[in-house]
Parts: C-alpha cells; sequence; structure tokens
C-alpha cells in the first residue's frame, strides 16, 4: 500500500505591513504531508517556519497579509475522501470543524498557551464538548487514558490541579494531551522540546514518536534542532529566508546535503568527537526582507556564491526522486563545489554510527 497524502501546500506566499514597509516573510513555500509519516521544517528563527504552519492552522496575526497560495487537506467525510482548500474557508468555520479537531497544535511554552484560570482536566475536556458534545463521564474517562497515554500518572489528582502547580515537563505533556484530545489527523509540533532539559526532552520526543506509531497521525515537527531532526522525521525541509531551500528524506539532508546552508546547519550541530573547543556559527546574520530586492537572500552569507545569486534567486534542481535543491550551485555550467571534507568526515561517522542501531 503506498502513501498517503493528506496536506499539499504549494506557492505559499505571506508579507506582514510593517512600519518599514511590507515584508515577504513566506517566499512560495511548497511541502507534502502524508498520514503516519513525521516532516520536519528546520532553520534558523526568523526563518519563517512557524508562519507557515500557523497558516495552516489560520492564525494569522492583523498585519499579516496573505498573498497567495493553497493548503488543500484531504480528509474522509460521511465514508467519503474530500478535499479542502483552507485558506479559502472563514476563521469561524476553520474554528468549528477542523482547528484541535482534525487538526491540532502544540505551541513551544506550556505556560503561555495554557489557561492558568482553568483545571488541567476543564482544557483537556474541553474541546470534546465543543467538537463532540461528548458526555461529561466520557469525557473525563477519556482525559484520564490521555493522561496515561503521554505518561502521567495520579490522572484522578491531576485533573484538579492547575498549570502552576505542575513541572515545566509535565505541563508540555499536558499540552500534548489536549492536542490528542479529539483524534486529529495531523499534529504540529511547533518547538515543543525548547525550554526543556535533555532528559525530559528525550522523553517528549520518545512521547511524540510512540503515540504517532499507535495513532497513525502524521507529525509536522518544527525545530531549528537538527539532533532533534534525526531522532523523529522521515521527510527534511530546510527553510531560510521564508523559503524551503533543501528538501529530502532525513538520510538526503544528513548525508547527501547539498546546500552551503545545509552544510553550515549540520556544522553547527555540537560534536562530541571533535577535538576543537569552539562551535562552528554560520557567518554573518539572516537577511533583514524588508530591505531585500533581488537575487539569492544567502548570497551575503554563502562563500560558495556564484555572481548570478546576486541577480537572480535559484529556481529548485532536481537530485533525486525525493531530494530537491534551491541552488545555482546544482545548475549544470556551476563549478563542482564538494563540502568541506571535516562534515563530510562526521557525515560519515553518523552514517557508521546509525547503522549500528539498524
Amino acid at each position: 500500500m503506498g502513501r498517503k497524502k493528506i496536506l499539499e501546500m504549494r506557492d505559499l506566499s505571506v508579507s506582514f505591513r510593517t512600519s518599514q514597509g511590507s515584508v515577504e516573510a513566506i517566499r512560495g513555500v511548497n511541502l507534502d504531508l502524508y498520514k503516519g509519516e513525521t516532516l520536519a521544517i528546520v532553520g534558523e528563527s526568523g526563518s519563517g517556519k512557524s508562519v507557515t504552519v500557523k497558516t495552516i492552522m489560520g492564525i494569522l496575526a492583523n498585519n499579516q497579509k496573505l498573498n497567495s497560495g493553497v493548503i488543500d487537506y484531504k480528509y474522509e467525510q460521511n465514508g467519503q475522501m474530500t478535499s479542502i482548500d483552507l485558506l479559502k474557508i472563514s476563521k469561524k468555520e476553520m474554528r468549528r470543524k477542523f482547528n484541535g479537531k482534525r487538526i491540532a497544535m502544540v505551541f513551544q511554552d506550556p505556560m503561555t498557551s495554557l489557561n492558568p484560570t482553568m483545571t488541567i482536566g476543564d482544557q483537556i475536556m474541553e474541546g470534546m464538548f465543543i467538537h463532540y458534545k461528548t458526555p461529561k463521564n466520557e469525557a473525563r474517562q477519556k482525559a484520564l487514558s490521555l493522561l496515561e497515554l503521554v505518561g502521567i500518572n495520579n490522572g484522578e489528582e491531576r485533573l484538579g490541579q492547575y498549570p502552576h502547580q505542575l513541572s515545566g515537563g509535565m505541563r508540555q505533556r499536558i499540552v500534548i494531551a489536549i492536542a490528542l484530545a479529539c483524534d486529529p489527523e495531523i499534529l504540529i509540533c511547533d518547538e515543543p522540546t525548547t525550554a526543556l532539559d535533555v532528559t525530559i526532552q528525550a522523553k517528549i520526543l520518545e512521547l511524540i514518536k510512540a503515540i504517532q506509531e499507535k495513532t497513525g497521525i502524521a507529525v509536522i515537527y518544527i525545530t531549528h534542532d537538527l539532533g532533534v531532526v534525526a531522532k523523529v522525521a522521515d521527510y527534511v525541509n530546510v527553510m531560510y529566508a521564508g523559503r524551503i531551500i533543501e528538501r529530502g528524506t532525513v538520510d538526503d539532508i544528513f548525508y547527501d546535503p547539498k546546500h552551503p546552508y545545509t552544510w553550515g546547519l549540520l556544522s553547527a550541530m555540537p560534536d562530541v568527537n571533535t577535538k576543537s573547543d569552539k562551535l562552528y556559527a554560520i557567518p554573518g546574520n539572516p537577511p533583514n526582507l524588508a530591505h531585500h530586492k533581488q537575487g539569492d537572500p544567502f548570497y551575503v552569507r554563502n562563500e560558495y556564491a556564484l555572481n548570478i545569486d546576486k541577480r537572480i534567486d535559484p529556481p529548485v534542481f532536481q537530485v533525486s526522486d525525493t531530494h530537491y535543491v534551491a541552488s545555482w550551485l546544482m545548475h549544470n555550467n556551476a563549478p563542482k563545489i564538494e563540502m568541506p571534507p571535516e562534515l563530510q568526515e562526521r557525515l560519515e561517522r553518523m552514517k557508521l554510527e546509525a547503522s549500528q542501531y539498524d
């Protein structure tokens, strides 16, 4: 049985009205999501990751403008497969039919996404009441089972507690339980482990993976941590300045990266085997898109940049059936550039280490 596509985004462009003028924050983004798989979107802060997924949810800021795009969501209704462009429905319909019910989101900071005046139980059950009119006793039993699913003991006691009474790791698990309360088909995780220590982070990652294997949901995982990506992702989209500049399977991105920006992200990962006490950092800063006029925004930070990069943003070149790169270095007439030897050695070592666990 083949892969089942449930979300298809095409040519998404979003801008923001600012005091400096219009800023095109998302520039022609395309992505595909398949049932039971995890798609990771990675990149530096400000690259457009969160704006992209919030647009799927219909969460738009007051100064945000949708310029173009289609987000085709395919789902089953009354026993028949149907599809709808999420960008063409009203906010009211989005909240009533899709948000929380079919598409749910886990935000970065549980303290800002949880209501401090409501008990944990009321927050978990709220979506069941709104979307399905679930009887209270039935909703309570499901809330208890969700607490068990996310690894929280003493469920009866926890349902009556408030967010401030729980640790950071437990609050994040509660947020995941709330997101799963209405059995969504798509779970969007926006940096869900950023504020947690490494031990709790590993448990949250394992939890999301276990839930996915049990329920078959599709997961979009937003992060700037490539170490996390290696553990959770099936496919990876690398984002820079509001555009997907490289996409492929997790093996494509980790063992055969083509874009110099991807090389920089991989080189910046901490490495216990290195003898140097310095961490690599990509030179320069992410661009201010309010001032970007033409060419590749990565041009000024790219030591392998070509003259054409200053004038024309590169198209997307196909490397393989699964691997695509937006870089003029992929053009047939471009000079052949190899990734830095130290990065190549490191990726080979990572590949060898990963093979020992297969």
